[in-house]
């Protein structure tokens, strides 16, 4: 799987868009400026970047998410466990929970998620 990573000015801008999207690239302008303190020229340059990323299309002034927010996470937590744990669900659960002691009902909740796991909607 190809590597999906934003830097955290692109998360902030993915963020606003995430919000009102679908929207106007001229709104981005002004949203981008208000919250952001970007130029024009910033924006556009970010824009296209996540475009060429696949997280967004820019048609004919319009901007829209190819990828919702869970997508994108769930795409990083793929990534991450393919890299360092060798694809290996198992193991990076058994990393994570190493230092990171699971509450009874994150446990609980952890189970039924695998209890789901496979079962048809």
């Amino acid at each position: 799987m190809e590597q999906l990573t934003m830097g955290s000015m692109e998360e902030q801008f993915m963020n606003i868009i995430w919000e009102v999207a679908p929207v106007s690239s001229r709104e981005l302008v002004r949203l981008s400026a208000e919250r952001l303190g970007w130029k024009k020229s910033t924006m556009f340059t970010v824009l296209r970047r996540l475009g060429e990323k696949g997280l967004l299309v820019n048609e004919s002034g319009m901007v829209r998410v190819l990828m919702s927010p869970e997508e994108f996470k769930t795409a990083q937590t793929e990534n991450v466990v393919d890299r360092h744990f060798k694809g290996s669900l198992p193991s990076f659960i058994a990393a994570f929970t190493s230092k990171n002691k699971l509450s009874e009902k994150d446990v609980a909740r952890i189970r039924a998620i695998i209890d789901n796991c496979g079962k048809e909607d």
